[in-house]
């Protein structure tokens, strides 16, 4: 096994002790980023960049977003916490641009959907990047990883 299909994440878990009935989009989009962030990713926390595969656990705790990065064993490695509020504007605008695109779907022209869903992947892009930013130092991770875990980030958001 190579240096570089150790900085990966191989298993991904949410906390589900949040979980309330999802819409059937939002599920579909979780499932979505859990497989295509398995199938490829790049991940390594700086501080342990030898430790991997890893095993990733998100949650949001006392108004942190909880990254509990764990060994492949799923032994303890690190636990990174963001404040979530930095989040919460760009995750509330992202959430409505995507009802705005579910109900586009139903009953719009097909250059309205389009727009609608260029804006919905800039506020993706713009969230993705944000994570990379706040993560600089802390984990390495390329674009299309940040992407998925943002989509995962999102669905977190969702509270009863």
């Amino acid at each position: 096994m190579t240096a570089k299909s150790n900085r990966r994440i191989t298993h991904v878990t949410l906390d589900e002790r949040t979980v309330v009935r999802r819409k059937p989009e939002v599920e579909h989009e979780r499932a979505v980023a859990i497989f295509d962030l398995l199938e490829e990713n790049e991940f390594c926390p700086c501080d342990h960049p030898d430790a991997g595969p890893y095993h990733l656990h998100l949650s949001i705790e006392d108004n942190r977003l909880l990254f509990d990065i764990r060994c492949e064993d799923n032994s303890e490695l690190d636990t990174i916490a963001l404040p979530v509020t930095g989040f919460r504007s760009i995750v509330k605008d992202y959430f409505l641009i995507c009802e705005s695109y579910y109900a586009a779907i139903k009953r719009s022209t097909p250059s309205q959907i389009e727009a609608i869903d260029m804006g919905r992947r800039g506020l993706h892009n713009e969230g993705s990047e944000m994570l990379r930013d706040r993560l600089s130092g802390k984990v390495e991770m390329d674009l299309q990883t940040a992407r998925r875990l943002f989509t995962l980030i999102c669905v977190l958001h969702i509270r009863g």
